[in-house]
């Protein structure tokens, strides 16, 4: 091993940058692989295109004679750009995209081959449902499923191949990915969202729910990445001592950008942007190898799918440049692991953002009741924010290293506390006189004064709001966004009907409508302090306090998983029609089973590698100091054990490590085997996990690092942080 460690840095000296092979405006080939509806225009009849027009913006059925014009156009359009197959691209349950590509071709009785694609193809294929994560849905012998077309997002092409984003359903029609139960949530926000917006605006017609991710990765060499069998099997290192210098002197963080990087990043987003991914921001993040991509804000159901999009054309690209990417949120311990900001709002057709402050105390009243309704919605379904985020991978990252802690709370800022502070003393049960109603309402007025990019926002928070956005910052590099997605959107939805409620309630009593609103939003406003917090999240005293006011505060991922179970998750999602109680459980369990799996592979490996190549490593250096001690003895009778003191007290130390090491593996693979046979099912399993297998992860890590401190670096056999983190 130590050869190929050695080997990967010889060749990592002689790496250098691409050069760009191109220049280009980003206006000449942005979203060219993009079949965009302004493209269909030219391949359908008018009345085609109309339809199509209406179900892309409305919803809706498309009959098979719009699906089999849409199909001849999409085929038109794909051979023209050199396509020479098509997919059913989506968004199973594993975290990952699906695809399987058939060629544009049938076979005619006279044995010739012509260029085929026809509505059927277009709306739906059957993959194998049994071979996706399913949580019990399906059996390994009932294997159909289908995929069908998602209209709201357009079809592009990759590889030569048309990818048409799609939905994923079993044969009995339950969802398996998580577009269908996103666009549930995406349609239902958008109708609570219009009925609120009513009160204030009688031309809004329509609420979109945007996206803006920023998706955070380190780079590794290609070479030494192949050297750590850890990295290519887990996505993170499970052992490895910290290198004199990571991240400490914050050199790293928006500093120049290495020009091998910078070469990728070219590429990178040159590919984006002919996806029509909008690449913006590019910049190294806090720790060494660190980096970090952010698009402008869209549709949050075109966002999620660019997201993934991004992720497997930033895998592909890097192989290019020799690098590869680890998307794990904790790659490396002690540095900064790596998030996924999913920076939220909501918008009108009229162009106005609800989480935006207005220009008038009527366009301020309609932000606070959207901004108070979606921290009321976070206070409502806290346990369930932190399931929606939780995994092995961000188990590791949350709480250290700048990603906010496991704990849900809302940031707002001084400024918006002290607005809804002034709400909640100046409104009452009582009725409001003229000049108090006109006072609150200039004061509500005042709020554009708030600075729109709010920098200086809780870092610690894992809910922030930053002057025009909720910024949710707990999601994880790795997660498919659609899992927050759906319970953001359906959580505030269900809120924002709620407050409705409340209104006409008051409105139906006499009260007016203006002052109505003010009372709810009080009631709401005091009801938020419990989930309001300003303060440092990382302290000990925030953890006592988020447990005196009734939050949720355990921090591991099996427990937390659990409230997607909860009476208050089943009526969320099953009364709005999101989930059904079926599909709701199947995700617990696929949530579970994932993270079993991981943690069983994770253990599977550092035995593997503590046995197999470092205690043996440990081994051979322990006998050349042994055989160094010797010597000196047999030269030095009188006075060996005083000139080999070093070596005799090291030979000490690296036998203890190697003995602790083997008991500990062995003890762990005992751990497994109990584990492995527990009663019941992969929940139970991964309790058992959690609970016996995990510990042994850092207890076996200590003694291997400590071991990584006293042997020859000569024939250590992994890469180590300093080289992982610091390349040419």
């Amino acid at each position: 091993m130590a050869k190929i460690r050695f080997s990967a840095l010889e060749e990592l000296s002689t790496r250098k940058p691409i050069e760009k092979s191109e220049r280009y405006r980003v206006s000449e080939i942005f979203g060219c692989d993009v079949l965009t509806i302004e493209k269909m225009r030219q391949y359908l009849s008018i009345e085609a295109f109309k339809k199509l027009e209406k179900v892309m913006s409305e919803g809706g059925a498309i009959d098979r004679g719009l699906a089999d014009q849409v199909a001849a156009a999409m085929k038109a359009w794909a051979v023209e750009k050199g396509a020479t197959h098509y997919t059913h691209w989506f968004h199973p349950l594993n975290g990952a995209t699906a695809e399987k590509h058939d060629g544009f071709i049938d076979l005619q009785k006279n044995g010739s081959i012509i260029e085929a694609f026809d509505g059927r193809m277009l709306v739906q294929q059957e993959p194998d449902a049994s071979s996706f994560p399913n949580g019990g849905i399906r059996n390994t012998f009932e294997a159909r499923g289908y995929t069908a077309w998602d209209p709201g997002s357009p079809a592009f092409i990759n590889n030569n191949t048309l990818c048409i984003p799609t939905v994923f359903v079993a044969y009995t029609g339950e969802a398996l990915d998580y577009k269908t139960p996103m666009l549930k949530a995406l349609a239902l926000v958008d109708r609570a969202a219009v009925d609120i917006c009513q009160y204030f605006d009688k031309d809004v017609r329509r609420v979109t729910a945007t996206l803006g991710w920023e998706q955070e990765y380190f780079l590794v060499d290609e070479a030494l990445f192949n050297a750590r069998p850890d990295l290519k099997l887990c996505g993170r290192t499970l052992m490895g001592h910290s290198a004199a210098k990571d991240q400490q002197l914050e050199d790293h963080y928006f500093g120049a950008i290495p020009e091998r990087v910078n070469a990728f990043m070219d590429e990178l987003e040159y590919e984006c942007h002919r996806l029509g991914i909008p690449a913006k921001t590019r910049h190294n993040e806090c720790a060494p190898n660190q980096f970090e991509l952010a698009p402008i804000f869209e549709e949050a159901n075109l966002a999620v799918d660019h997201n993934q999009l991004l992720m497997s054309t930033m895998k592909r690209v890097a192989r290019h440049h020799k690098f590869r990417v680890l998307l794990h949120e904790k790659p490396y311990k002690g540095i900064n692991g790596s998030g996924k900001h999913n920076n939220w709002s909501l918008l009108t057709d009229t162009g106005v953002n609800l989480l935006s402050p207005g220009k008038n105390p009527k366009s301020n009243m309609q932000f606070l009741v959207f901004l108070v309704a979606t921290t009321k919605a976070v206070l409502e379904h806290e346990a369930l924010f932190k399931a929606c985020i939780v995994s092995l991978g961000n188990e590791h990252r949350l709480g250290g290293d700048e990603a906010p802690p496991v704990i849900m709370s809302v940031f707002l800022g001084q400024q918006l506390d002290g607005i809804l502070d002034e709400i909640e003393e100046k409104v009452s049960g009582k009725k409001m006189s003229p000049d108090e109603k006109t006072e609150l309402k200039l004061n509500v007025g005042k709020i554009p004064e708030i600075m729109r990019d709010n920098t200086d926002r809780n870092r610690t928070s894992p809910f922030a709001f930053t002057g025009n956005r909720f910024e949710f910052r707990a999601v994880g590099s790795s997660a498919n966004c659609g899992g927050a997605m759906i319970v953001l959107n359906t959580a505030v939805a269900e809120q924002l009907v709620a407050f409705k409620k409340e209104v006409e309630t008051l409105i139906d009593k006499g009260v007016k409508k203006d002052e109505a609103i003010f009372q709810v939003l009080r009631k709401y406003i005091i009801a938020c302090k419990k989930i309001r917090f300003e303060g440092n999240g990382y302290s000990k005293e925030w953890k006592e306090e988020a447990e005196r006011r009734g939050l949720s505060v355990n921090n591991d991922c099996v427990g937390a998983l659990k409230a997607y179970l909860s009476p208050k998750a089943k009526k969320l999602f099953v009364d709005n029609g999101i989930f059904t109680e079926r599909e709701l459980e199947a995700r617990f369990e696929i949530k579970n089973e994932i993270y079993l799996k991981k943690l069983q592979i994770e253990s599977r490996v550092l035995g593997d590698l503590a046995l197999n190549h470092i205690i043996p490593t440990a081994i051979t250096y322990q006998n050349t100091l042994i055989n160094n001690v010797q010597g000196l003895k047999d030269i030095l009778p009188d006075v060996y054990a005083e000139v080999g003191e070093v070596q005799l007290k090291a030979i000490k130390e690296i036998s203890s490590h190697i003995k602790e090491i083997r008991t500990l593996v062995d003890d762990m693979t005992e751990a497994r085997k109990v584990a492995n046979n527990t009663i019941g099912g992969e929940v139970e399993r991964a309790e058992a996990y959690t609970q016996t297998v995990l510990p042994y992860l850092d207890k076996i890590r200590y003694h291997i690092d400590k071991l990584e401190l006293l042997v020859d670096d000569e024939i250590w056999p992994l890469p180590k942080y300093r080289e992982l983190l610091f390349f040419k």
